[in-house]
């Protein structure tokens, strides 16, 4: 079975926590490259000039539009604004858990392969950068700090990333890594630890930002 396989089979029987928040939605796309030897995923740095989440790595997506059909929709329509990648190219193989933002926003990722050579063309007003890490970059790599989050009780110890990716340096965090370590602990086991465990007698959690 290749990883991309595996990929494919532990999302097909996963079950994502649904949080069932009244709260505005959103649609986020994990795009994960296939045809290579070393899956990558496909990260954007938003534009400064933006009123929210300014400067920050995240995934492609948005808030959902009553012209969607559904989130998945969502998720694909802003994939295609914000880098110019059609919903045609994108194989959705499976949903992860929703995540309330620090705007209370109710984000539903999805997981989406397409092509290790796709041309990605960046909204020059929503989008900085883009960049791609290797998936099992993560499985070795020491978070430079865990950031402290909670939700409705529920204590996260968020790891935090820093990638070199054509001389740039890029921080993975927050949301963003919420939402990777999920994937990263189901599909390719992982075993990073986020939650409220984590955090007993430990000082060098930081608060969130």
């Amino acid at each position: 079975m290749s990883l991309i396989q595996q990929f494919e089979s532990r999302l097909s029987d996963y079950q994502p926590r649904q949080l069932g928040a009244e709260l505005p939605k959103a649609g986020v796309l994990m795009p994960i490259t296939r045809n290579t030897a070393r899956p990558e995923v496909i990260l954007t740095r938003r534009s400064s000039r933006l009123s929210t989440h300014s400067g920050q790595v995240a995934f492609p997506g948005g808030k959902f539009d009553h012209t969607d059909e559904t989130l998945i929709n969502t998720a694909l329509r802003e994939t295609h604004e914000e880098l110019g990648i059609a919903p045609s190219s994108v194989e959705v193989i499976g949903g992860l858990s929703q995540v309330v933002s620090l705007h209370g926003i109710q984000v539903n990722p999805f997981v989406g392969l397409v092509d290790h050579d796709i041309s990605v063309v960046p909204s020059p007003y929503e989008i900085e950068s883009v960049f791609r890490v290797p998936l099992d970059f993560f499985l070795d790599a020491q978070p430079i700090r865990r950031d402290k989050m909670t939700y409705k009780g529920t204590s996260l110890a968020v790891p935090s990333y820093e990638y070199d990716y054509q001389g740039i340096r890029y921080e993975i965090w927050g949301l963003t890594a919420i939402v990777l370590v999920e994937f990263l602990n189901v599909a390719m086991d992982a075993r990073i630890t986020i939650f409220d465990d984590y955090l007993k007698d430990r000082d060098e959690i930081q608060p969130k930002r």
